[in-house]
């Protein structure tokens, strides 16, 4: 009772529930990004993997954010400056954050040109759809997983001094994530056209994680009204093209 007591005291009073709703909502939201690669990924593989890849590569983002969280004074210290370049305090948050935008800005450019002319490069496509194997996916996977893992636990460090709010939030977020894989997925390879509108997601968000790194913060709110308003216009023209 008493470790109820000292950890779950927040459930007794409205605003202990509302920063974990809110919390909640954020890294759900914060989620779709990773949700997006995943996606993408796991499609490349053969069919009869994708399903155990996309719960893997799930799961394992759920254990890392939970071992982030039991170290989260550490995660904290990670914005400490570790040196100065071009005017700028650069902290190993930054140095991650720039690391994966790095990386997903190559991944979308090389799926976009993949994409964009396909005899090209018809051999090396099928040749990685093939021969990519369940484990370099899951590698993938979580490197992303840590890069958003660790701007997540920032973000809900920054909104509440409830460990227990944390790690109830990133558990739900999770779940809806493992829950929405799949559909996700299936829409994505049913609609040719919203590979490339995700890619395009991908190489925004890559950009924006750069931005981040050396200090150009673009407020979320921005880039998911843009993602907003570009699926609604597919969303748009999926059904003028069906009506048709």
């Amino acid at each position: 009772m008493e470790f109820f007591a000292t950890h779950f005291a927040f459930l007794s009073s409205p605003e202990g529930w509302a920063a974990m709703v809110t919390l909640i909502a954020m890294e759900i939201v914060l989620g779709i990004d990773n949700l997006i690669f995943i996606s993408i990924l796991t499609n490349k593989l053969p069919a009869e993997h994708r399903a155990r890849a996309r719960r893997l590569g799930i799961s394992a983002a759920l254990v890392m954010r939970l071992i982030l969280l039991a170290t989260i004074a550490y995660i904290v210290g990670m914005t400490a400056p570790v040196f100065t370049a071009f005017g700028h305090a650069f902290s190993w948050r930054d140095l991650i954050l720039i690391a994966g935008g790095l990386f997903l800005v190559w991944k979308a450019t090389k799926e976009i040109h993949h994409t964009v002319d396909p005899v090209d490069h018809e051999d090396s496509t099928v040749g990685q759809a093939i021969n990519i194997s369940l484990g370099g996916a899951i590698f993938q996977i979580l490197l992303l997983d840590l890069v958003f893992s660790v701007d997540s636990i920032i973000t809900a460090v920054g909104m509440t001094d409830h460990l227990a709010i944390m790690y109830i939030a990133v558990i739900v977020a999770i779940t809806v994530m493992m829950v929405a894989a799949t559909p996700l997925a299936n829409f994505i390879e049913k609609n040719p056209t919203i590979v490339m509108l995700a890619l395009g997601f991908l190489l925004m968000i890559g950009m924006t994680l750069i931005a981040d790194g050396f200090g150009f913060h673009v407020p979320k709110g921005y880039i998911y009204a843009a993602m907003g308003f570009s699926a609604l216009v597919e969303g748009l023209n999926m059904l003028a093209r069906r009506r048709r």
